[in-house]
């Protein structure tokens, strides 16, 4: 069975950084693009960044500059560097193999001081 195990959120104040891994067992990143994306307090779930072939990025406006996807095929792995954070990042944090019906459990991300 396919399973996207994410990791990495936690509580950090307003300018700090996380990364945030996403693990998958099954299924290879090689041939399919995937996502994070994000789910806020009384929000609707957003798309944060997209990665195709490993190479092919693209993030949503509110993160350009700040947020930045890459994988590790070898590893099976896909991260989102997330550095000046906000308090409006505070979300569930969910890593998505486009395409599929495959979500990780989410990982909280909280920015406060």
């Amino acid at each position: 069975q396919v399973q996207l195990v994410e990791s990495g959120g936690g509580l950090v104040q307003p300018g700090g950084s996380l990364r945030l891994s996403c693990a998958a067992s099954r299924i290879s990143f090689a041939i399919y693009s995937m996502g994070w994306y994000r789910q806020g307090p009384g929000k609707q779930r957003e798309l944060v960044a997209t990665i195709t072939s490993g190479t092919v990025t693209n993030y949503a406006d509110s993160v350009k500059g700040r947020f930045t996807i890459s994988d590790d095929k070898a590893k099976n792995t896909a991260y989102l560097q997330m550095n000046s954070l906000k308090p409006e990042d505070t979300a569930v944090y969910y890593c998505h193999i486009i395409g599929t019906g495959y979500w990780g459990q989410g990982t909280q991300v909280t920015v406060s001081s």
